[in-house]
Formats: C-alpha cells, sequence, structure tokens
C-alpha cells in the first residue's frame, strides 16, 4: 500500500453523485441549515474515511449527519454522536483529545480509522438498499488498502451488516450468519467482527448506551489487535 493509494480513494469518493436522493438531501441540508449554522459553509459532499492508515482496528458507522460531517467534512465530527465516540476513544487511547469539531481541531488518531457504510447524509439517517450497495465498494476498498486492519467495530445492526457483506466481497464468509449484538464478536476470515449500540442520542439519551458500555468496546477492540 502507498499513501496516494487511500488519497485516490478520498477524492473518488468526495466526487461521488451516483445516489440522487442523498444528493439532493444532503445539499439541501446545506441550503437550509438549522439557525444555529446558518452561517457555516456546509462541506455537502460525500464523506471518505479517515484516520491511521496503519490501523488495526476499523470504527465502522452508518452514515454522516446531515448537520455534523456533512457540515464539517470529517465522518463522526460536530455532532453529538461524534462527542460521545470521541469521548471514549480518548479514553481508551485511540484518540489524542475527546472532542472531534472540524477538520482543523487538532484531532489525531493512532492504530485507528474511520469509515461508514453509506458516505452521504440520508434522510431520516435511512438509506435505501440500492443506496447502500451502491456505497459499499468504497468500504471493500478501504478494507483491501488499509493492510494491517484485523477487527472492525461496527457501530449498530446496519454498520454489522454493511461490513460484512464487505467482507464477503472480499472472500472472506462465516460459517454462518453471525447476528449483531453489543460486545458481540464474530469471526469471518481474516477479520474480528465486534458489535456495539450506534452511539446516537436515540441510544444514549435512554441510556441503552452508556460511556462505560462503549469504552468495554473500544478496549475490548485493543485486545483483539494487540494493541495492548
Amino acid at each position: 500500500m502507498t499513501p496516494d493509494s487511500l488519497t485516490d480513494l478520498t477524492a473518488e469518493i468526495v466526487s461521488c453523485r451516483r445516489c440522487p436522493r442523498l444528493v439532493a438531501w444532503r445539499e439541501e441540508a446545506a441550503a437550509d441549515p438549522p439557525a444555529r449554522f446558518a452561517l457555516e459553509q456546509y462541506w455537502a459532499l460525500p464523506l471518505p474515511g479517515w484516520g491511521d492508515a496503519e490501523a488495526r482496528v476499523l470504527v465502522v458507522g452508518l452514515a454522516p449527519a446531515a448537520h455534523g460531517g456533512n457540515r464539517t467534512g470529517r465522518v463522526f465530527t460536530g455532532d453529538s454522536s461524534g462527542d460521545f465516540l470521541f469521548a471514549s476513544l480518548h479514553r481508551t487511547g485511540f484518540a489524542n483529545q475527546p472532542t472531534s469539531i472540524s477538520p482543523d481541531d487538532g484531532l489525531a488518531v493512532r492504530g485507528l480509522y474511520i469509515a461508514a457504510v453509506v458516505r452521504c447524509a440520508p434522510p431520516d439517517n435511512k438509506p435505501l438498499p440500492d443506496e447502500r450497495d451502491r456505497c459499499l465498494p468504497y468500504l471493500v476498498r478501504e478494507l483491501r488498502l488499509l493492510s494491517d486492519v484485523s477487527v472492525v467495530v461496527a457501530l449498530g445492526a446496519f454498520a454489522w451488516d454493511g461490513a460484512l457483506r464487505a467482507i464477503r466481497d472480499l472472500g472472506h464468509r462465516a460459517p454462518s450468519r453471525p447476528r449483531f449484538g453489543h460486545l458481540e464478536e464474530a469471526r469471518v476470515g481474516p477479520y474480528m467482527l465486534l458489535g456495539s449500540y450506534h452511539p446516537s442520542q436515540q441510544n444514549t439519551f435512554t441510556r441503552r448506551l452508556t460511556p462505560p458500555m462503549l469504552d468495554a468496546v473500544m478496549v475490548r477492540a485493543r485486545e483483539l489487535a494487540d494493541l495492548d
């Protein structure tokens, strides 16, 4: 792998317009932002993955938030899900700071790469199956390029399913289809798939997912990736 490989993939993702509904939605969100973001210039393009090119852990989410990553240009940045996630990544030694505000905020991660199954913000956070399928090859290619990754952390059932599909497209299958669950583990070819509830407000406000619960997932990911 050369550094340009991920760079080229990033450029391809950013220029993607394969899904008309998602293109329209991400641009509509940028054109009519809530008052608190009214003076900001939105990214309003697909989001590539980012992080350590020598990562041993890949974190996979569902899709960017309309006024989070779609605004800032970095996945899990500028929204409550990102706040919850990066606080945990900082506590568990993956990130140098507990906040993810903007691409120039000084945040850095080590041993970790972060991506999503779908790269554009979808209406109601619900991508359609054909949108997932058109976007999935990007995740497949990221996995291929991130040759040191051995652990894939799936944030939510949608990401779990997407990660399984991507790993399958690389030629690896589990003996039976693993079921998603928090702290569930499944060996699929060279990868250990590890599940976590998604750090959405729906889960964090109801305490279905608490900080110690997410920390437990990330500590386990470190153990499985032999990072300690």
